[in-house]
C-alpha cells in the first residue's frame, strides 16, 4: 500500500497548489521514490471538457483520451510521466457513479446520503490509484479552498482516511498565503490561523503548512504560525513568489520540505536528490543567449491558462535553444488585412492556436496567409491547422468559398469536414476524437526530419478533419500531408515543403511536452524562428520583401 499526501489550499484560490503538489512530487521522485499526482475537483460538470476555456483554462488530455484539469498537464510536466483517467476525479464523476448504483440497486434499499455513500466512494477514488504497489507515495490535490461548501465531502473523506489509516500512511499540506500589508509594512498571519482553525474545525489537522508570501517570513513568523497553527516550526515551509514555476522544486528543496514529509511518513530509505538535469533546464531558461518573439493567435488570449500547455511548451523549447521566447498574444477577431503588417510585421514566428466555433476564425486566414507569403515561420495547431488548409485553398487553390463545415454545415467547399464517426453523436461531453492515434511521416518531409522517425503517436481532441477528397489537389499544387492514420488515412500533418517553415498538425503536440522532454515540433519551431531572426537583423528588412513566396 502507498503513502498519501492530501494538498489543501486556504484563504483564496490560485495560490498554487498544483505546482506546490507537483514540486513535493518532483523532489520525492528525484530521491528515488515512485510517485504519481491525483486532482480532486469540487465542481459537477463530470470533466472539464464541456467547459469554456474562460470558465476553466485549458482542458488537458490524457493519453487514454480522459479530458482533465490543466493542473494534470503540471503534473506530466514535471514528473515526465503519463496521467490517466484515474487521476482526475470531479464531484460530477462522484455523484454519476453512486447515482448509477443507486439505481441498480446496490444499497439494497438503504436511503443514499453524502456520509457515507459519497464519502465512501471519494475515498474509494483516492486510495485507488495506490492499492497496485505501483507508487510508494500519491498526493492528491483537493480543488477549491477550505470552507467551500462543495469542498465539504472531500475534507470530511480525508478526516475519515486520517481516522482509518495508520498514522504514519497519511500527511496533510496545507497552502495558504501570508500577506503583506504596505501600509504598515508587515507580513500578517492571521488569515492563516483562520484557515487553519476552519480546516481543523472540520477534523483534519495539516501536517505541513506552506506559506505563499511576497516577503520572507522571519524564524519569529514562523514560529507564531507554528504555535497557533499546532504544526512544529520545521513544518512552517516559506514558498516565495519564483521568476518562474520551474524554480519552485529548488526553493521547496531549500525548505526542506521533502525531508519533513519523509520524516513524517517514516520513509527512511532514499537516496539523494537527483535534479542535475532540471537545474541545466534552469540556467538556459535564466541565461538564454537570444531573444525571439512568437505570435499566437487565438481566440482566448486574454486569459493565459486557456493556452497553459503551448506556453510551457515554449519554455521548455526556448530553454532547449538556449533562446528566450517572448509570446506575443494577438486576438484573431481583430485582425484584417488592412491592419495584419503592423500586428505580425515583427514577428520571428506565429503560432495559431486550437479553439472551437467561427468568431475569429477569418482573422486566423488573414495571418495564415501573411505567414506563407512573407516566409515567417508558421505552426498550426489543430484548428490552427485547418486554417491553413482553408487559406492555401482559398488563395492558391482558387476554392473560393473553401470552409469547414464547423463554421458552416452547409459549405460548398468544406475542404475540412466532420470525421464519419462523429455525425451521428449528439451528446457533447467525452465524444470526440479523444487521446493517443498513431501516425505514419512521410520520408524526407519536414515532419521527419523534426521527428526522426516514421511511425509516431500523439493526443487529439478534434471532431473535425481534413477533407480527403480535395487531398490530391492539395498535394499537386505543393502543400503537402506528411503525416497520415495508418489505419483510417486521416490527415495528421500538413506541409509546405517549398517555405522556410511551415507546418500544421491535427493533433495537440503540446500536450506532451516536458522539462525533460521538450517536444520536437516545438524545439524546431523556436529554432526556425531563431533563424529568421537572424537573417531579418543581416537583411535589415521586417517582412524580408525580397524572399517572399
Amino acid at each position: 500500500m502507498a503513502k498519501h499526501i492530501f494538498v489543501t489550499g486556504g484563504v483564496t484560490s490560485s495560490l498554487g497548489k498544483g505546482i506546490i503538489a507537483a514540486s513535493l512530487a518532483k523532489l520525492l521522485q528525484a530521491r528515488g521514490l515512485k510517485v504519481t499526482i491525483q486532482k480532486f475537483d469540487p465542481y459537477i460538470n463530470v470533466d472539464p471538457g464541456t467547459l469554456n476555456p474562460y470558465e476553466h483554462g485549458e482542458c488537458y488530455v490524457t493519453e487514454d483520451g480522459a479530458e482533465t484539469d490543466l493542473d494534470l498537464g503540471h503534473y506530466e510536466r514535471f514528473l515526465n510521466i503519463f496521467t490517466s483517467q484515474a487521476n482526475n476525479v470531479t464531484t460530477g464523476r462522484i455523484y454519476q457513479h453512486v447515482i448509477t448504483k443507486e439505481r441498480e440497486g446496490a444499497y439494497l434499499g438503504k436511503t443514499v446520503q453524502v456520509v457515507p455513500h459519497i464519502t465512501d466512494e471519494i475515498k474509494r477514488r483516492m486510495l485507488l490509484l495506490g492499492q497496485n504497489g505501483q507508487y510508494d507515495i500519491i498526493i492528491s490535490e483537493i480543488g477549491g479552498t477550505v470552507g467551500d461548501i462543495e469542498s465539504l465531502p472531500y475534507i470530511e473523506a480525508i478526516r475519515q482516511l486520517q481516522w482509518e489509516l495508520p498514522e504514519e500512511d497519511l500527511l496533510v499540506v496545507h497552502l495558504t498565503l501570508i500577506p503583506y500589508l504596505k501600509a504598515a509594512k508587515e507580513l500578517k498571519t492571521k488569515p492563516t490561523q483562520h484557515s487553519v482553525k476552519m480546516l481543523s474545525e472540520s477534523g483534519v489537522f495539516p501536517d505541513v503548512i506552506v506559506c505563499r508570501t511576497e516577503e520572507p517570513l522571519t524564524n519569529e513568523l514562523k514560529k507564531k504560525i507554528a504555535l497557533f497553527c499546532n504544526v512544529k516550526a520545521e513544518a512552517v515551509i516559506e514558498a516565495p513568489d519564483a521568476s518562474t514555476i520551474y524554480e519552485v522544486p529548488l526553493l521547496m528543496m531549500n525548505e526542506k520540505l521533502d525531508l519533513t514529509v519523509l520524516k513524517k511518513l517514516n520513509i527512511t530509505k532514499y537516496g539523494d536528490a537527483e535534479l542535475g538535469k532540471w537545474k541545466g533546464f534552469l540556467d538556459k531558461l535564466k541565461y538564454p543567449k537570444s531573444k525571439i518573439t512568437i505570435g499566437l493567435i487565438g481566440k482566448y488570449v486574454e486569459l493565459q491558462d486557456a493556452y497553459k500547455s503551448i506556453l510551457e511548451a515554449f519554455v521548455h523549447a526556448g530553454a532547449m535553444n538556449e533562446c528566450k521566447v517572448q509570446v506575443l498574444p494577438i486576438h484573431s477577431e481583430f485582425i484584417t488585412d488592412e491592419n495584419v503588417p503592423e500586428k505580425l510585421g515583427n514577428l520571428d514566428g506565429l503560432l495559431v492556436a486550437p479553439g472551437f466555433g467561427h468568431r475569429g476564425v477569418e482573422g486566423k486566414i488573414i495571418a495564415v496567409k501573411f505567414a506563407r507569403e512573407t516566409g515567417l515561420p508558421f505552426f498550426g495547431i489543430c484548428l490552427g491547422m485547418q486554417m491553413a488548409v482553408i487559406e492555401y485553398g482559398r488563395n492558391v487553390l482558387g476554392i473560393k468559398n473553401a470552409l469547414s463545415s464547423e463554421m458552416d454545415s452547409h459549405a460548398s467547399e468544406p475542404v475540412i469536414d466532420m470525421m464519419e464517426e462523429q455525425k451521428k453523436i449528439t451528446a457533447k461531453g467525452g465524444t470526440m476524437r479523444l487521446g493517443s492515434y498513431p501516425c505514419e511521416i512521410k520520408n524526407g518531409s519536414l515532419a521527419q526530419k523534426i521527428y526522426g522517425d516514421t511511425m509516431i503517436s500523439e493526443r487529439h481532441r478534434h471532431r473535425y478533419e481534413f477533407n480527403n477528397k480535395y487531398l490530391e489537389q492539395y498535394e499537386n499544387s505543393g502543400m503537402v500531408a506528411s503525416g497520415l492514420n495508418p489505419e483510417t488515412g486521416l490527415v495528421e500533418i500538413m506541409e509546405i515543403p517549398e517555405h522556410p517553415f511551415f507546418i500544421g498538425c491535427q493533433y495537440h503536440p503540446e500536450l506532451k511536452s516536458t522539462v525533460e522532454n521538450p517536444h520536437p515540433l516545438f524545439v524546431y519551431f523556436v529554432g526556425a524562428a531563431k533563424q529568421f531572426n537572424e537573417r531579418k537583423t543581416t537583411n535589415k528588412n521586417p517582412l524580408l520583401q525580397g524572399e517572399m513566396i
